[in-house]
């Protein structure tokens, strides 16, 4: 250990980097994930050269949530993520002004630690839709009602739409806007993921009331597939969505 090496008790080098000497023994044990200032402060005391520092990527992939981390791993080996969000915009979309609007709703509210921590992970996600790379292909469904609700303001949810028209005409990536007009909508149930990976095997997820469930039996995968296909049949197309993504916006 470096703090070792250097000779130094965890209550002097606390005492160099600004910290109690508890904080450095809840950092050393785990049980703390060391903030950048942190490790920058003891990588210059220890003369580590950086290695404490180099660290830092880690330590923030460690801090989200497991259920996140897992999420995220499945993600980087997909060639097709599809979903279906009735709700609130997908948030493999989402801005980072809306996507804080949506966890700061949360009910019991999270701590700002976990906030900050969801919000950090969530947009680490987002970078698999970089608008340069053909794969994954995504396929995102929306129903109307998550693109009218005003989650975070009107120019919150302005920005947010803008973003969806952005993103929309990515060579990768097809949204599409179920109205509320249709008479028949399949996804009722809620939202869902699907994930075909590279391996040829496809996995669902959902999330409801933070419970979070990996669906991997192949009966109920079908059931999914099966949904989904539906719930895109009854969607307006691609081309026809982005307009009426135009015309949500200009309406909010």
């Amino acid at each position: 250990m470096w703090r070792e090496r250097a000779g130094l008790r965890q209550a002097e080098l606390g005492t160099a980097i600004g910290y109690s000497e508890e904080q450095v023994s809840s950092v050393e044990r785990g049980r703390r994930a060391p903030k950048k200032q942190f490790l920058e402060a003891a990588d210059a005391v220890l003369d580590a050269g950086g290695m404490i520092s180099g660290l830092m990527k880690d330590v923030e992939v460690a801090r989200y949530p497991k259920k996140v981390r897992d999420l995220a791993k499945l993600e980087a080996e997909a060639v097709e993520i599809c979903a279906y969000d009735n709700s609130v915009v997908n948030g493999l979309l989402q801005t980072p002004e809306y996507l804080r609007a949506v966890f700061g709703s949360r009910c019991p509210a999270f701590s700002e630690d976990d906030l900050e921590q969801r919000v950090a992970a969530r947009l680490a996600r987002q970078a698999i839709i970089d608008g340069t790379q053909t794969t994954p292909a995504f396929s995102f469904v929306h129903d109307e009602a998550a693109l009218r609700r005003h989650v975070g303001g009107r120019m919150v949810l302005r920005r947010q739409l803008e973003r969806l028209l952005d993103i929309g005409h990515m060579r990768n990536v097809e949204i599409q806007v179920l109205p509320l007009d249709r008479e028949d909508n399949a996804g009722l149930g809620g939202p869902f993921h699907l994930l075909r990976l590279k391996e040829g095997t496809t996995v669902g997820y959902n999330e409801v009331q933070r419970v979070s469930r990996l669906i991997s039996e192949s009966r109920e995968v079908q059931i999914l597939e099966l949904r989904y296909g539906v719930i895109r049949s009854q969607a307006l197309p691609p081309r026809e969505s982005l307009a009426f993504i135009e015309k949500v916006l200009g309406e909010t």
